[in-house]
């Protein structure tokens, strides 16, 4: 009769610890991959503590030509969800992922957005790209982050619907944090004359958010690629005639072109970072660098 107790008390133990063990399991974070820090905070605000994120390109790196370590790729294999963007480096590896982790979803958070030409003309001003290069840095609009946002939130809940009232809510708690990002570059923005809203920067990474906010901005590189002699020659003609005295420069990139426009002008090159993942916090720096560092 003891024996029989011992065996029903064990079975009864087991059990529970495999009730306990499987509840675990189904509250285990969801793996996910994004190519650049701003997703991370983006798919965080969204999936709060029901997501783990991995970033493919770490800080200092540049997303245009980006190689990941095998060790990247190893951990991978244990995501559900890989956001891509719209960068370049996703041309040549995106494929690769998906041959290499058979469960992973590669969700594109560029859907629903028209991308616009990343090529300027000396005034700039945007111009058909001839070789069809598009402006990935759809980041950094938060008009843009809207819609990128409604793909995270929907691709979430597509692979976890248990918890998509959460998301749901985090989104429309997002949206409204975005909404308020806005409002603040809108003030900000509003303080620069309209006669001299023009920026140089050396990565035309700030198209998007340009168009937003009513500023030109003049980039040294054309379509990725180092000015030429000429080009930076009209560059120089153009900085003096407009009156910059600032060039915007990128941790991820060289210093040596815009420091040599900075030195024919008499002026200076200050840095702003386009990969941060404080995304909110980082675009109001850079707005009130363009704001302090515009000619008034």
């Amino acid at each position: 009769m003891k024996k029989k107790s011992s065996f029903v008390a064990l079975m009864t133990t087991l059990c529970v610890l495999f009730s306990v063990s499987k509840a675990m399991a189904a509250e285990a974070p969801i793996d996910v991959t994004v190519s650049i820090a701003p997703q991370k905070y983006f798919v965080k605000e969204i999936g709060g503590n029901n997501v783990d994120v991995n970033v493919m390109v770490p800080a200092g790196a540049e997303p245009d030509d980006y190689e990941p370590t095998p060790n990247q790729v190893v951990l991978l294999n244990k995501s559900k969800l890989y956001f891509s963007i719209g960068v370049p480096f996703e041309k040549s590896w995106l494929n690769k992922f998906k041959s290499s982790a058979k469960d992973l979803t590669i969700v594109d958070t560029q859907q629903g957005i028209e991308r616009m030409p990343m090529a300027y003309n000396d005034d700039g001003e945007r111009i058909p790209a001839t070789s069809g290069i598009k402006d990935p840095h759809i980041w950094l609009s938060p008009a843009l982050v809207r819609i990128q946002a409604m793909n995270i939130r929907d691709a979430l809940i597509k692979v976890d619907p248990q918890h998509q009232q959460e998301y749901r809510e985090n989104y429309l708690k997002f949206s409204k944090k975005i909404n308020q990002i806005d409002d603040a570059l809108i003030a900000i923005t509003a303080k620069i004359p309209a006669a001299h809203n023009q920026f140089m920067t050396y990565h035309p990474a700030w198209g998007y958010f340009a168009t937003d906010y009513g500023l030109r901005q003049l980039p040294i590189q054309d379509e990725g690629k180092e000015a030429s002699a000429q080009r930076l020659k009209s560059l120089i003609d153009t900085a003096k005639k407009q009156h910059i005295k600032v060039i915007f420069i990128e941790p991820q990139f060289s210093k040596e072109q815009a420091k040599v426009i900075a030195n024919a002008i008499g002026g200076k090159v200050v840095a702003i970072n386009p990969l941060a993942e404080d995304w909110g916090n980082n675009l109001l720096t850079v707005a009130n660098a363009f704001e302090s560092n515009v000619n008034h």
